[in-house]
């Protein structure tokens, strides 16, 4: 199962925004572009980490998950000093989910965009158990 984000590098580039496999889900680099091709709040970690997990959890629905389903996010920073502004808003979303977490500094591809982000996911019951048919 697939589903687009409608990002304008999608079609030209043959990928989906999310894919499921059985109980696993894997979200494409997910950035604060909004749908007018605006960066939303330019250099402000804080507020696109926000907004690009708010992406994350739309594509997450699409294919039948749930935030409380990611294992593994990665971040992928302008500048990692501003980190902290990414693990406070982690740390909002992720409460009492707590997936394992990774970050590096990496060039982007828009003047102010500060993060991108990936997700990996499976679902779940509440107990843990994976349905694998």
């Amino acid at each position: 199962m697939k589903a687009s984000g409608g990002g304008r590098f999608e079609k030209a580039g043959s990928y989906s925004r999310a894919t499921r496999v059985g109980p696993f889900v894997f979200i494409a680099g997910t950035t604060a572009v909004e749908p007018s091709g605006k960066l939303h709040a330019p250099g402000d970690t804080y507020a696109q980490t926000v907004y690009a997990f708010g992406r994350i959890s739309d594509a997450l629905a699409q294919v039948g998950a749930e935030m409380r389903h990611v294992v593994r996010t990665r971040a992928y920073f302008t500048d990692i000093s501003t980190a902290g502004e990414f693990v406070r808003a982690h740390g909002e979303i992720f409460a009492g989910i707590e997936p394992v977490s990774s970050g590096v500094e990496a060039g982007l591809t828009t003047p102010g965009m500060m993060i991108e982000l990936e997700v990996d996911a499976i679902i779940h019951d509440e107990d843990g158990t994976i349905d694998y048919s």
